[in-house]
C-alpha cells in the first residue's frame, strides 16, 4: 500500500555518499610541516658540500640552520616541560643531536633533527585531518540571514547574531541560517549532508529545519529554536575538536611510563659513558657510544605508536557520518563483545506510518476512499498517529475534503464533519460499537501483529480499520547480522514498547532475546548485569529514556537524526546520518586501529631492543643508529596514517557485514 516515496531507503553507509564540504588543511599550513620542510631543504643543501669536502664556512651555517629550524620547537617545549620537572623525550633528542655535533658528528646530528622533525610533522597531519573530517560542516552554515522584524521589514544580519525566537526568511535556493521550526510556507529541503537522506524532505508549518540545509523552490519563515552556537553543525564541530584533544588509555599508559623510562635511560646513558671511560676508553669514543645509546634507546616510536592510528580512525569515521567523541571512545569501540539495541528510533525509523488499510466489507469504500476520509478528519490534529494518516494520504496524492466541527478527545480519537457525514477516527476500544464485531476483530488482529489499530466510523457505522506502525530501517537486519559476526553474540533488544510489537520486529531482524515494557532504570539494570558478568556492552539508542543506559554502558552510540539532546550528549559516539550499517563498520575500524597500535608497539620495541643490544655489545655506528631509530618513528607514524584512506573505511564495511 505504500507509495514510492514510502519505499525509498537511504544509501548504504559503505556506498556512495553525499560529499561533505571540503576544508582540507594544506600540509604546509601546519607549522610543524613548514619547519620540517625547511630543515630538510637546508640539510640537502649542506649534504653534498659536506660530502665533497667543501669549506666549513659553507656547510657549517647550513647545518646550523638545520639544527635551529628542525629542533627549536621541540627543544623549547622540552625546556618548558623541564621547568615543570618533566623530562620530555623531545628534549633528549635535541640534546643527543647537539651532543653528536659536539664530538664532530655534525652530519649525524643534523640527520637526527631532520627525521625527528618529520615524525613530528606526521603526527600534526594526523591531528589536522581529524579536525578536517567534519569541521568542513561549518562551511554549510551561511554567514548571513534575513531576519524579519516586528514591523514586517527585513534585516540582513550575521547568523551569529541570531537569537532564539527570531524569525528568518529563507528564500528558494538559500541555506537555512539556524536550527528552527517552520512558522509558515512550504518547501522541500535538501538535508543530505546532515542526515544523509537521498531526497529532499517536505517541510511544512511546525516541521524542524537545520542550519546549513538547502531550501528548495518554496519560501519558508523559520523561527530560531537554538542559539547558533548550539546548532547541530556547531555541536558536531565541537565534538570533533574535543575528540582530537583527548588521549586513549593506551596513550595515557605510555605517557605514564615514559617519564620513568626517560629517567632510567638518562641514568643508563651516564653509565654507558662513565664505565668505559673509567676502564681507559677515550673521551670521544665513550661520548659517541653514550650519544648513540641515548638516540636508539629513546621511546619516540613508542610514544608515536598510539595516537596517529586512533586519530586517523576518528577522522575517517567522521567523514562517513560517525562522530567518536574522543580517542578513548575509538579505542573502546573495538573492545565491545555484546550489543544492546533500542527499538523505536534505532532499529526503526521512529516515525509512525500507515501500514494497513482495511475497508469494511459492504461500506462502499476502497482503500483510497477510506484513507482520504480518515485523513480529512485527522487533518487538524497534531497527534503523531493523525500526522501519519495525513502523510499517507498525501503520498498517494489523494484530495482531502474540508473538515468542519473538529473535536478531539485524548485517548479516544477525533470527530469531524466531512462531506456532510460525521466521521470518527480513533481507538477501536473506545469507538467500536457493541455490534461492530468485524471492526473489533480486525483491530485485534492488527494489534496482535504489533501494529496500532485506528478505527474509522462514518455516521456511527464502522467503515474500516487502519494499521499504523513504526517502519523497520532498511539496513536493520544486515546490521544485526554484522554485529553478531563481530561480537560472537546476537544483539539484545531492550525497549519500553509492548511485547507483541517488540517480538514481531525482533523476529524480522533475527533477534531472539527481547526484553519489552522496560523503564529507563530497567534498561540500566540489564546493562549493569551484563557488565558484572564481564561483558563490554555497546548500547545503541536515541531517546531520553535511553540516556541512562548509554551512560552506564562500556560504550554508547546515539542515532543522531531523531536522537534527543540528552542522548546525544550522553553517548560516546553519534551516528549523524542515522545509518545503522555504520555501527558495525566503526566497530571494525576501531579494531583495525587497535591492531595498528599493537603493530606499532611491536615495531618500536623490536627496533629499540635490537639497536640498544648492538650498541652495548658491539659498536653501532651513529648514522646507522639515527637511521634505525628515527626510521622506526617515521614507519609507525605512516602506519597509523593508513587509516585516513577511503579504503580503510571500505574494508571496515566489508568486515562489518561479515
Amino acid at each position: 500500500m505504500s507509495s514510492a516515496l514510502d519505499q525509498r531507503s537511504a544509501p548504504p553507509a559503505c556506498g556512495p555518499r553525499p560529499a561533505l564540504p571540503g576544508r582540507r588543511t594544506r600540509v604546509l599550513a601546519l607549522p610543524e610541516a613548514r619547519w620540517a620542510l625547511a630543515a630538510l631543504v637546508l640539510f640537502l643543501l649542506a649534504l653534498p658540500v659536506y660530502l665533497l669536502g667543501g669549506p666549513v664556512w659553507l656547510w657549517g651555517p647550513l647545518f646550523a640552520a638545520t639544527y635551529v629550524t628542525g629542533g627549536w620547537e621541540p627543544g623549547w617545549e622540552g625546556l618548558k616541560a623541564l621547568k615543570d620537572r618533566t623530562l620530555d623525550v623531545d628534549l633528549l633528542m635535541v640534546v643527543a643531536a647537539l651532543g653528536a655535533a659536539a664530538i664532530g658528528q655534525v652530519l649525524d646530528g643534523a640527520l637526527l633533527i631532520v627525521i625527528f622533525a618529520t615524525s613530528g610533522a606526521l603526527e600534526a597531519v594526523a591531528t589536522a585531518r581529524t579536525a578536517d573530517s567534519v569541521r568542513g560542516l561549518l562551511d554549510l552554515a551561511p554567514t548571513t540571514a534575513t531576519r524579519l522584524l516586528a514591523d514586517g521589514t527585513e534585516d540582513s544580519v550575521d547568523t551569529g547574531r541570531l537569537a532564539v525566537g527570531d524569525t528568518v526568511l529563507v528564500r528558494p535556493g538559500e541555506r537555512v541560517g539556524a536550527d528552527g521550526l517552520v512558522l509558515g510556507g512550504a518547501s522541500d529541503v535538501d538535508q543530505a549532508t546532515i542526515t544523509g537522506e537521498p531526497l529532499p524532505v517536505a517541510k511544512r508549518t511546525g516541521d524542524e529545519v537545520f542550519a546549513g540545509t538547502v531550501n528548495g523552490t518554496g519560501v519558508l519563515r523559520v523561527q530560531v529554536a537554538r542559539d547558533p552556537s548550539d546548532s547541530v553543525i556547531a555541536r558536531i564541530v565541537k565534538m570533533v575538536e574535543e575528540a582530537s584533544e583527548t588521549k586513549a588509555p593506551t596513550q595515557l599508559f605510555i605517557e605514564k611510563i615514559e617519564q620513568r623510562y626517560s629517567i632510567g635511560m638518562v641514568i643508563a646513558m651516564l653509565a654507558v659513558f662513565g664505565i668505559p671511560l673509567a676502564f681507559g676508553d677515550t673521551l670521544q669514543s665513550a661520548l659517541l657510544r653514550a650519544m648513540t645509546f641515548m638516540i636508539v634507546a629513546s621511546p619516540c616510536a613508542v610514544v608515536l605508536s598510539t595516537m596517529p592510528p586512533l586519530l586517523s580512525a576518528i577522522a575517517n569515521a567522521g567523514r562517513h557520518g560517525v562522530l567518536a567523541k574522543s580517542a578513548v571512545v575509538m579505542e573502546r569501540l573495538g573492545q565491545v563483545d555484546a550489543v544492546v539495541l533500542d527499538k523505536t528510533g534505532t532499529l526503526t525509523e521512529g516515525t509512525p506510518r500507515v501500514t494497513d488499510i482495511r475497508p469494511e466489507p459492504g461500506s462502499g469504500l476502497d482503500e483510497d476512499a477510506l484513507l482520504a476520509l480518515a485523513a480529512a478528519a485527522e487533518y487538524p490534529s497534531e497527534h503523531p498517529l493523525a500526522r501519519s494518516v495525513v502523510r499517507a494520504a498525501r503520498e498517494r496524492g489523494l484530495v482531502l475534503a474540508e473538515a468542519t466541527g473538529f473535536t478531539s478527545v485524548p485517548g479516544a480519537g477525533v470527530t469531524a464533519t466531512v462531506a456532510g457525514h460525521t466521521v470518527q477516527v480513533g481507538s477501536p476500544a473506545r469507538l467500536a460499537p457493541a455490534d461492530g464485531l468485524g471492526a473489533a476483530d480486525e483491530g485485534r488482529a492488527l494489534e496482535g501483529e504489533g501494529r496500532t489499530a485506528v478505527l474509522v466510523l462514518r455516521d456511527g457505522v464502522p467503515v474500516g480499520v487502519l494499521g499504523v506502525a513504526d517502519r523497520l530501517r532498511s539496513d536493520a537486519k544486515a546490521t544485526v547480522a554484522a554485529l553478531t559476526e563481530l561480537t560472537g553474540r546476537v544483539p539484545v533488544l531492550l525497549t519500553g514498547d509492548n511485547e507483541h510489537a517488540a517480538r514481531r520486529l525482533a523476529a524480522e531482524v533475527g533477534i531472539s532475546d527481547v526484553r519489552a515494557g522496560l523503564l529507563p532504570q530497567d534498561k540500566v539494570a540489564a546493562v549493569r548485569e551484563w557488565e558484572a558478568e564481564g561483558r563490554r556492552v555497546l548500547v545503541v539508542g536515541d531517546g531520553v529514556n535511553d540516556a541512562p543506559a548509554l551512560a552506564a554502558a562500556h560504550t554508547g552510540i546515539a542515532m543522531g537524526k531523531a536522537g534527543s539532546d540528552l542522548a546525544l550528549e550522553t553517548a560516546d559516539a553519534v551516528v549523524v546520518r542515522d545509518e545503522l550499517a555504520a555501527i558495525p563498520a566503526v566497530v571494525a575500524l576501531s579494531r583495525t586501529a587497535r591492531r595498528l597500535v599493537v603493530q606499532n608497539l611491536v615495531i618500536a620495541g623490536v627496533f629499540i631492543t635490537a639497536l640498544v643490544a648492538w650498541d652495548l655489545i658491539g659498536t653501532l655506528p651513529l648514522p646507522l643508529g639515527v637511521a634505525g631509530h628515527e626510521g622506526s618513528t617515521v614507519i609507525v607514524g605512516l602506519n597509523g596514517l593508513r587509516l585516513l584512506r577511503e579504503h580503510a573505511w571500505t574494508r571496515s564495511c566489508v568486515k562489518g557485514t561479515g
